[in-house]
């Protein structure tokens, strides 16, 4: 009989698509009991399709058990209001043919993975009677908002903003409303509509894959457990599986990067990391605060500086930075224009701390090489991150970011928050330094065998292999 094979459905987004991909794989390393067929929408941009198809060239190359399948394209449509209204209803527009993939498979189905934006597809799972699991890209603090949402929206009748005190998420400390992710903060937008429908279907799930550490978010796992995220109701079985990344070591025969050549010059611990991730631009009044900044902090720092188009010249553009500031600071900083190897950079002793966006794949890089960090949130749940990062697990320095004007950072705020993230005295940096280690080593310990998330992985194989031969 052929193999069963394990059906992914992820959106295009890098963080999405890869992230399933590499979960995707630590389920082919379990045995090799079942393979992967991977169902790839056409994206909706000419930018993401090119990154889409150079993903799938490398897996195809790779020799594991992974089938592709492109589902035909749909037409977008046009009167979206923002990206969760418009990813939810494209992948909506995708169920015929999800269905038509699925029953034309020659081999068993042991189940299916979807993205958390393709909960509308759950209604096709279940016509063909297929297990389906979500996966979820985020933290558990995140999927606890998902899945106390829907009881919030009754609870909560005034915009969150507008509330008195804060919002309440068991397992978590206080949420301030102003902390809650872009999609929530406007209740008349189908954005905050779909995150509460998505937050509602999450429940009929046979259960939720989560890209996280069941040791770093102890107290979140804990309350959706034992029901009080989800007011008595049994949420579906979780899976902490993460970190989901690859952290292979770099090749030796490759040149390394410029700027990992940069750090190997630098003492231990000295540098500070600024990256934002793909979509984190500055204007250039935010670029000139932060140059004030790292200049007055006196720290060594490697800044990865993508402003505005144009991109990827070989220096920023003359008009970023304020005058003289590459001359007055070439003795202890680097200036990158362009994409930088994030993980090589983390993983070099010379890295002492990391003020990033928040985005949850660079956190988990940050954790897994014990590099303490200062959140700047710009968009999606990285407000969330951020209060979570500071209040919950304590390995960051807190910032105040302006998030009514553009989430901008005054020079003056940045210093402080680099001095006490380097070592400048405070004991709120000496915290976050201290419990990045401890959380660096609990997210080894959880992919080892044996361990909470090598264990999570064996556990999800064995219900799909087994549900796939019955």
């Amino acid at each position: 009989m052929a193999k069963p094979t394990v059906v992914l459905l992820p959106v295009w987004g890098a963080g999405h698509l890869m992230s399933m991909l590499d979960a995707g794989k630590l389920l082919l390393g379990c045995g090799g009991g079942v393979s992967l067929t991977v169902l790839i929408m056409q994206p909706p941009r000419e930018e993401y399709a090119t990154a889409v198809a150079a993903a799938v060239r490398r897996e195809e190359a790779s020799g594991l058990d992974i089938r592709f399948h492109h589902l035909p394209a749909v037409e977008p449509q046009a009167d979206f209001v923002g990206v969760e209204d418009f990813v939810s209803r494209f992948v909506q527009l995708h169920a015929a043919h999800v269905r038509a993939a699925i029953s034309g498979l020659a081999c068993p189905v042991a189940g299916l993975v979807i993205d958390f934006f393709c909960t509308t597809l759950l209604d096709v799972s279940r016509e063909l009677g297929v297990r389906t699991y979500v996966y979820y890209t985020s933290n558990a603090a995140g999927l606890a908002l998902f899945l106390r949402l829907p009881a919030l929206e009754e609870e909560v009748t005034v915009e969150f903003e507008e509330m008195e005190g804060d919002v309440d998420i068991p397992g978590l400390p206080p949420l301030p409303p102003s902390s809650l992710p872009m999609p929530v903060m406007d209740k008349k937008s189908p954005n905050y509509t779909w995150f509460v429908y998505h937050g509602r279907r999450f429940m009929e799930a046979d259960g939720i894959i989560v890209n996280t550490v069941a040791e770093i978010e102890q107290s979140v796992f804990a309350a959706i457990a034992d029901g009080r995220v989800t007011r008595g109701v049994r949420a579906p079985p979780v899976y902490p599986v993460g970190p989901v990344t690859s952290f292979a070591a770099p090749s030796e025969e490759k040149q390394p990067h410029e700027c990992v050549r940069w750090l190997d010059a630098q003492p231990p611990a000295s540098v500070v990391l600024l990256c934002f991730g793909s979509m984190g631009s500055f204007a250039p009044p935010q670029v000139h605060e932060v140059a004030d900044g790292l200049e007055r902090s006196g720290h060594r720092f490697l800044w990865v500086l993508r402003g505005p188009p144009p991109a990827g010249s070989r220096r920023p553009p003359d008009e970023l930075l304020p005058e003289g500031f590459l001359e007055r600071t070439g003795a202890r900083g680097l200036v990158w224009p362009t994409w930088a190897p994030q993980k090589e950079i983390l993983a070099h002793a010379a890295v002492g701390g990391f003020v990033t966006h928040g985005g949850w794949n660079s956190t988990l890089e940050s954790l897994w090489f014990g590099v303490p960090m200062v959140p700047w949130p710009l968009y999606a749940e990285q407000h969330m991150n951020a209060f979570t990062l500071v209040a919950a697990m304590g390995v960051a320095v807190a910032m105040k970011v302006d998030r009514k004007r553009g989430n901008f950072v005054e020079a003056s705020e940045l210093e402080r928050a680099v001095r006490s993230l380097m070592g400048g005295g405070s004991e709120e940096g000496r915290k976050a330094r201290e419990k990045a280690m401890e959380l660096k080593a609990a997210c080894r310990k959880a992919v080892e065998e044996g361990g909470s998330s090598y264990m999570a992985v064996r556990k999800l194989y064995d219900e799909l292999y087994t549900g796939a031969s019955k």
